[in-house]
């Protein structure tokens, strides 16, 4: 369904194409723990990128090299040609916005100020909210439809509410490069749908490179252009999702027993794991040949 809506987004007017991300031979890891190993990747820039794979892959700590919240121990993470650690925080942030996993609010912060905060970066150390940051803000809050909850406080709301507070404060700051982690977590599926359309929308109507993490696997087909699925901290496959979700690819990397369909209206791939076939009985609960638990007529000895 479209999430499109009455006000335009104030960042409509035609950007300079998005600078492009690239990862070289990079290594990231926690102590001596190594998650991401010697990965290379250069992300399609303008479009849906969804990173895919087992738990523990390592696709949430990609991501967080990617948003400078975490060093390589090797390699590097360039972003127009320039290794990101080169970049002020503020110029950063006004290029590469990020959505984590489990964002934390301030006490007692109300929507509004949250949503207000994703302005920070386009702002001066002193300077008050502007026309165009106001009106940045009340676009995100109606593109997530979280305009009704405005003033209400962030701890008040359900999970699913405060994901989608999150997504504005995300859409709010307005970069080239979105990366989120796990949006369409806390959502019913009807809500999943409509963030990634929204997700979508942006990317079309704006060029917004988006670089997102995602465990359903037939919504990661439906929303993204390019799909990467990752294993044991290591890329197995990338391509468009027809080329990635395959039978034998979805054997490899998750060890899933699935059938490949294809959506109707020419969509993309459908993912149907198979049933498993049932168990037979521990011996001990078989009957005895003979036993008054055989089959029925069967004489008792």
């Amino acid at each position: 369904m479209s999430m499109s809506t009455q006000n335009e987004n104030p960042a409509a007017a035609s950007r300079p194409t998005p600078p492009e991300l690239v990862a070289e031979g990079l290594e990231l890891g926690y102590g001596d723990r190594q998650v991401v190993r010697e990965l290379s990747l250069r992300v399609p820039t303008g479009r849906v990128t969804a990173i895919i794979g087992p738990n523990g892959c390592g696709k949430s700590t990609l991501l967080r090299g990617f948003s400078r919240l975490l060093r390589p121990s090797a390699g590097t993470v360039t972003l127009g040609g320039r290794p990101i650690g080169s970049f002020g925080a503020r110029e950063f942030a006004r290029t590469v916005g990020l959505l984590p996993q489990q964002p934390v609010a301030p006490d007692g912060i109300t929507v509004a100020d949250l949503v207000s905060r994703g302005r920070y970066p386009h702002q001066g150390l002193f300077s008050r909210a502007s026309a165009q940051d106001d009106a940045a803000v009340a676009w995100a809050l109606e593109a997530t439809r979280t305009g009704e909850l405005a003033e209400r406080p962030v701890a008040e709301l359900s999970g699913g509410q405060r994901q989608r507070v999150w997504i504005a404060m995300a859409l709010a700051q307005q970069t080239d490069v979105l990366l989120l982690d796990e949006p369409t977590t806390y959502l019913d599926l009807a809500h999943q749908v409509e963030v990634l359309d929204l997700v979508v929308e942006l990317n079309r109507e704006h060029g917004t490179t988006v670089v997102m993490v995602l465990h359903e696997l037939n919504l990661a087909a439906r929303a993204a252009d390019h799909l990467v699925a990752m294993k044991d901290g290591r890329i197995e496959v990338a391509g468009a999702p027809e080329e990635v979700l395959t039978e034998e690819h979805l054997a490899r990397v998750f060890g899933l027993d699935a059938r490949v369909l294809r959506a109707e209206e020419g969509g993309g791939p459908v993912v149907v794991p198979r049933r498993r076939p049932p168990r037979p009985a521990p011996e001990a609960e078989r009957p005895a040949p003979g036993s008054e638990d055989a089959a029925p007529g069967a004489p008792a000895s």
